[in-house]
């Protein structure tokens, strides 16, 4: 007995046109322990990538605004490029642009350090039918090559350092030949973001629907969020993005936060109508552009043709995974504790990305992706069959009682299948009653039963009583919060979202 619960495919874009730079080998131009960039970057780069709905007339001049950096400049012995497209994506904890008042509403106060947040890799399948989005743990071990330090212009040999350093000694261009020196893997294009970015992109959006499981506090970054769905402005989504400290997960607690932001961000940006309404879209991509840092070779062009082959992105388009860590608490001497990588399941891991292969298993019961999707299923604190449930019905209304018992059968919950009539027969709210023992049982079955109403009955025992009222509509699929991830952790876009 468990034990009580505590109080149709788009066509391919047109093949970016390659040059050469510097006499190196010819580039496409077309285009952690993770912190609070870590997602975001991943959905803002969809934004930024799904331009091509709204055409050229839209786009022109947009790229303007891009402060240009050259992270491939000299490169050489560059790992061979695979299929698809590579983004390196990178989130920096920049506040100077932020304004007093929301330092202090979102607790950002402190001096920004010269470095890299997150670092993250997006790589777009070929056929441009799937986005694989990996973090890399900004204190993952990681050895710098040979290089001029960025701040003192000493030369450095190669030396070993936390990956976020990369950025501190030598900027976008050390970064992108450390990352692609752990991973083998080719980076086509390179986009950075900050704090600032962040928050008026999401702001512009209309704010972003997220949903938990779980009340999320977090007394360092002032998140305070209760179970359920909630429309986050920018600020609150900075909040909830880089808070680690709500439970015992710690970051990897974050990272599935993260996860979840990033998939509701895409799902915004691709169903929320901002693709396809040109005004929308302009001052989205403007918001964003304004202070985005970009390789030269990412612009209007490679946009729109990104743009026209995502027309018909989706959440399940998409998934989510971390670099297997082996060690993460990897002693370095004058370096202090960092994440060493699992360097077999790691070198699986980037080698899937090279190949074009996804990350995500087949999932039990996943339907094809040609077929019609059923609506997300709400995530849950307490897996449904768990929980034992006896329905009672409170109204008048013949057999409800075995409609709301078969309902919820279906979507997971261990019924008794002998639902009764209640003491009372005119029940206007459905309410579901429960021992305080078991609270987060009920709150479950509460999340399958929207509007009704939690009431503790002391001495109950595990069983939840759910009482259906007059107002008893549907009830709405819930999973547990943590889905099936084979062996990297992997999670789609639809298994994360908030259901509608």
């Amino acid at each position: 007995m468990p034990q009580p619960h505590r109080p149709t495919r788009p066509a391919r874009p047109p093949r970016p046109q390659r040059a050469r730079r510097g006499g190196a080998p010819d580039r496409r131009r077309g285009k952690d322990r993770p912190r609070w960039g870590v997602r975001l970057a991943a959905g803002l780069a969809v934004v930024v990538l799904g331009s091509g709905a709204i055409g050229h007339a839209v786009m022109t001049g947009l790229d303007t605004g891009i402060e240009r950096v050259d992270p491939f400049k000299d490169m050489k012995n560059r790992p061979q490029a695979g299929h698809g497209l590579n983004f390196l994506l990178v989130g920096t904890d920049g506040r100077d642009k932020i304004t007093p008042a929301d330092k202090r509403e979102y607790r950002l106060g402190g001096a920004p350090c010269h470095c890299t947040d997150t670092v993250m890799l997006v790589h777009l399948s070929a056929d441009r039918e799937r986005a694989s989005v990996v973090s890399l743990p900004r204190d993952s071990y990681a050895e710098l090559p040979e290089h001029r330090d960025e701040s003192s212009g000493k030369q450095h040999g190669p030396h070993p350092v936390k990956l976020n350093a990369a950025y501190a000694e030598g900027g976008p261009q050390l970064t992108v030949r450390t990352v692609e020196s752990m991973t083998r893997v080719k980076i086509d294009h390179y986009l950075e973001v900050d704090f600032a970015s962040f928050m008026k992109t999401v702001d512009a959006m209309g704010g972003v629907e997220i949903c938990t499981a779980k009340a999320l506090h977090d007394q360092n970054t002032g998140l305070d969020l209760l179970p359920g769905s909630h429309r986050l402005s920018g600020g609150q989504a900075l909040q909830y993005v880089r808070s680690r400290h709500v439970d015992g997960a710690a970051d990897l607690g974050r990272m599935q936060r993260q996860q979840r932001f990033v998939a509701a961000l895409i799902k915004q940006a691709t169903g929320g109508g901002v693709l396809l309404n040109p005004v929308k879209f302009k001052e989205v991509s403007s918001t964003l552009l304004g202070s985005v840092r970009a390789d030269r070779g990412f612009g209007s062009e490679q946009m729109l043709a990104l743009g026209q082959a995502l027309r018909d992105f989706t959440p399940s388009s998409s998934e989510f995974a971390s670099v297997p860590i082996g060690n993460p608490s990897y002693a370095v001497k004058g370096i202090g504790s960092t994440v060493k990588w699992d360097e077999p399941k790691a070198s699986k891991l980037f080698e899937a990305l090279r190949l074009d292969r996804p990350l995500a298993p087949a999932a039990p019961g996943r339907q094809p992706a040609s077929r019609p999707q059923r609506r997300p299923a709400v995530p849950v604190d307490v897996p449904p069959g768990q929980i034992r449930v006896q329905v009672e019905n409170g109204t008048r209304i013949d057999g409800l009682g075995g409609r709301v018992d078969t309902a919820l059968r279906a979507t997971g919950f261990d019924t008794t299948r002998s639902p009764g009539n209640g003491a009372s027969r005119d029940v206007k709210r459905t309410v579901i009653a429960y021992d305080p023992r078991w609270d987060r049982s009920a709150r479950t079955v509460s999340t399958a039963l929207p509007g009704s109403e939690l009431r503790a009955v002391a001495g109950q025992g595990r069983t939840v009583l759910v009482i259906a009222g007059a107002d008893y509509r549907k009830v709405v699929p819930v999973r547990p919060e943590d889905p099936h991830q084979g062996q990297f952790g992997v999670v789609t876009g639809d298994q994360v979202i908030c259901g509608t």
